[in-house]
């Protein structure tokens, strides 16, 4: 950890959170090339892949986000009222998601393409699902940039560590995204090549969304409990409207739970423990 803080203390903020989200860019990859070598996964270690998965980002939503967000904002005068700023944040984030989630066409893992949402469109099972994944990514990328952001402006309770705490958390999680979308890509025809391709492109959002984090936060501090909260109330949205129902659509009920407790004890641990 030690090594990571100097290396970290040597870049700017935008390349602290760009080079944190290439990380997790990189583990959605790692997980994608899987492709390469597994040709199906038995649905019930898919399915406890993303429980962990939303183990990981409900943790990280709370504490890495949402606790600092509202010590952050009674350092700012809100005192009792610091659940305001969160608050609303947090809703704003679930919104955010909430209307990518109506107008961006997607189709969830595993779903018939019938059942693609968004608005209606002739594109392909492999965009709609990649697309799907991607939607993930936003809240994941937006978390690691106003975390280094946070430092940057040298916020209260905000420390490197921690950031590069939330951000290996992420990456762990990235994994079976990655996975998630080579995989059934591989079933429905595609090449190895292809669908690895596809698969790590779900993660190119995130270094793009993590710039945008950190360059907010520094134009405007003021925002920055605004900022952690929304990125919690998305990331919390995502959990709650398809990682969860994902991880439980196969019968697969206990496993995927246990996953999930152990994600979110293990991103609890990274947070506390490093950051």
């Amino acid at each position: 950890m030690e090594t990571l803080i100097h290396f970290f203390e040597k870049l700017s903020p935008i390349m602290q959170g760009f080079t944190g989200s290439l990380f997790t860019w990189l583990v959605t990859a790692i997980g994608a090339a899987m492709v390469f070598f597994i040709k199906d996964l038995k649905g019930g270690f898919m399915d406890t892949l993303l429980g962990f998965t939303g183990g990981v980002m409900l943790a990280a939503s709370f504490w890495s986000l949402l606790n600092p967000a509202i010590e952050m904002a009674e350092v700012q005068g809100f005192g009792s009222r610091a659940w305001v700023p969160v608050g609303i944040g947090f809703l704003g984030g679930a919104i955010f998601l909430y209307l990518l989630d109506q107008y961006l066409p997607h189709l969830h893992i595993n779903a018939p393409i019938e059942s693609k949402e968004g608005v209606k469109t002739n594109w392909n099972r492999t965009v709609l699902l990649v697309l799907a994944i991607t939607l993930h990514n936003i809240p994941e990328g937006l978390a690691v940039g106003v975390a280094f952001g946070a430092v940057a402006e040298n916020i209260p309770g905000a420390s490197l560590a921690g950031a590069i705490a939330l951000t290996i958390g992420i990456g762990i999680q990235d994994f079976p995204e990655g996975l998630a979308v080579s995989l059934p890509l591989r079933r429905f025809g595609l090449s190895r090549w292809k669908s690895f391709m596809w698969g790590q492109l779900s993660g190119m959002v995130e270094p793009i969304a993590a710039v945008l984090g950190v360059a907010l936060v520094m134009i405007a501090t003021s925002i920055l409990p605004y900022a952690l909260a929304f990125a919690a109330g998305a990331m919390i949205y995502v959990v709650i409207e398809e990682v969860i129902p994902e991880s439980q659509s196969n019968g697969h009920n206990d496993k995927s739970t246990l996953g999930f407790m152990c994600g979110f004890v293990l991103m609890m641990a990274l947070d506390v423990g490093l950051g």
